[in-house]
């Protein structure tokens, strides 16, 4: 063990009484605590982003957003702080916590959301999620139960392709190891290690599995290419958990088998990725193909469209309009389902279509930044992700006809008057007529949007809120005119579902911003 000298005894003595007058917010502030937690033990740090990082870490939530906000006064930007809280976050939980992971999940969406708001009320989607986030860490028991630590890369062979090698470590259920695996490749380019890791994402579905992979890439735009080590950890140690799940279940999941197969059959690695288009009903027979056949199938499919030469957009658009179907068509929970937010009738939260539409997205999403093997592979996955789970659902989607004739405005004011009147008495069915109305007749798309961002904002959301406005925004803007107001009809639903149950923080954050 090296020696210290005296005076730097001393210092550590005067720093650590420093930290216990001004207590640990303040001292995470000024960047005290932080660097007296690591000394002396293994940890990681984040060079000039510590001091922030340490803060949004050991700050009590109900003591967080003024801090943040003042930081806000002095030009701190909204990007520096979801930055930080995405480093506290992952070095707190590793991807190992459901509601940490779910706040991770949340951050980038946030972001993007504020971009959408008003200048005075922007700050208001992403105090809400670094309230929770910190809020989750200090149930946790802060900076003083850490689950990421520095790991040495593992001396891996090189005569074998790396996602192989991946695959071979997550499937090990070995933490340290696969932990040591995925070190070594993230030493080469970042966009070669996220190719690696899909070979573990493919390996089984799960929307936290590709989510958290894909918000842990989506990230980096913001944190900076050098934490990708860091963030992807995540998805890695998410993986080997669920590995240890599939052991002692003792059966290997089938889409191990379907996918290497499907590759094979189509010989799709031999072939260039194809750009043909497609006409709306072929889409929409794909997407019901899709909705309705088992997971098997849907991968074939998908792997036959693929070798056809159609492209992985319209590929992608028909597995993202079976999973709007499954929202549209969810009967919402039954009593023997409901849990407190998440009452009977209710479709907000992990329901099974918010949750299909937060995956095809995030298996859309990978499939455009990966390389051509791993944009076959995620959407073959993604379609057999997809599928499978349209039974015990309503034949037909919201709104039914019935309820749409009785929509008679034709006035666009009218129409979002009456679609937040419905939102506010939880009427599911109502809001999606006027909503589905307000698109057939031309209207713009910004006022609903406005809508039900303010709602995304201000209510809680059961974990998902965010990452379901982000998916419906962005999968409108991708799917062609015919079919895109689906998207938004199921978040006016959803939205619907969803009101009243306040976010934690909210009221406090509108209160700092004096909005």
């Amino acid at each position: 063990m090296m020696k210290r000298s005296r005076r730097e005894f001393l210092a550590d003595v005067g720093k650590g009484m420093l930290v216990a007058g001004v207590g640990p917010a303040l001292a995470s502030d000024l960047g005290l605590a932080t660097g007296f937690a690591a000394d002396g033990s293994e940890r990681l740090s984040f060079g000039a982003r510590e001091p922030l990082v340490g803060l949004i870490q050991d700050t009590p939530a109900d003591k967080l957003l003024p801090i943040l906000v003042e930081k806000m006064k002095g030009g701190t930007g909204l990007d520096s702080l979801v930055a930080a809280a995405a480093l506290a976050n992952a070095r707190s939980f590793g991807g190992q916590d459901y509601t940490g992971y779910h706040a991770f999940m949340a951050l980038v969406p946030s972001y993007q959301m504020a971009g959408e708001m008003p200048e005075d009320r922007r700050a208001l989607p992403v105090l809400k999620v670094l309230y929770r986030n910190s809020q989750r860490i200090q149930e946790c028991g802060g900076s003083k139960h850490e689950v990421l630590h520095p790991v040495e890369p593992e001396a891996l062979p090189t005569d074998r392709p790396g996602g192989e090698l991946m695959r071979e470590a997550t499937r090990k259920a070995d933490m340290d190891s696969a932990d040591r695996t995925f070190a070594a490749l993230a030493k080469g380019p970042v966009g070669e290690a996220f190719n690696h890791l899909q070979f573990s994402i493919q390996d089984e579905v799960d929307v936290h599995r590709v989510v958290l992979a894909w918000r842990s890439w989506a990230i980096l735009d913001l944190a900076g290419k050098d934490q990708a080590r860091t963030l992807l950890r995540q998805s890695v140690r998410f993986c080997v958990d669920s590995e240890q799940g599939i052991r002692q279940r003792q059966r290997q999941p089938e889409v191990r088998t379907v996918l290497p197969k499907l590759l094979d059959q189509y010989k799709l690695l031999g072939k260039p990725l194809g750009m043909r288009s497609a006409d709306d009903a072929w889409v929409d027979q794909l997407a019901m193909t899709i909705y309705g056949s088992t997971r098997s199938m849907a991968a074939e499919a998908a792997a036959a469209a693929l070798a056809e030469g159609m492209s992985p957009e319209v590929v992608g658009e028909s597995i993202s309009l079976a999973a709007n179907r499954l929202v549209l068509c969810d009967p919402g929970r039954t009593k023997d389902q409901a849990s407190p937010g998440k009452p009977e009738g209710s479709i907000h939260g992990a329901s099974v279509g918010v949750h299909a539409s937060d995956s095809a997205n995030a298996w859309r999403n990978i499939a455009r930044v990966s390389n051509k093997r791993n944009t076959i592979a995620s959407l073959i996955v993604g379609a057999y992700h997809t599928a499978g789970q349209s039974g015990g659902l309503k034949k037909h989607p919201q709104p039914t006809p019935e309820r749409l004739e009785k929509i008679k405005s034709k006035d666009a004011g009218t129409l979002l008057r009456e679609a937040e009147a419905a939102i506010r008495e939880k009427d599911q069915a109502q809001v999606c007529a006027l909503v589905q109305r307000y698109g057939e007749l031309g209207h713009p798309e910004r006022p609903v949007f406005d809508l039900l961002l303010r709602y995304g904002v201000s209510e809680d959301g059961a974990l998902h809120a965010e990452k379901y406005y982000r998916t419906v925004t962005e999968e409108f803007a991708t799917t062609r005119q015919a079919f895109r107001w689906r998207q938004l009809v199921a978040l006016a639903r959803v939205t619907a579902s969803e009101y009243g149950f306040p976010a934690a923080g909210y009221q406090e954050a509108c209160r700092l911003l004096n909005v």
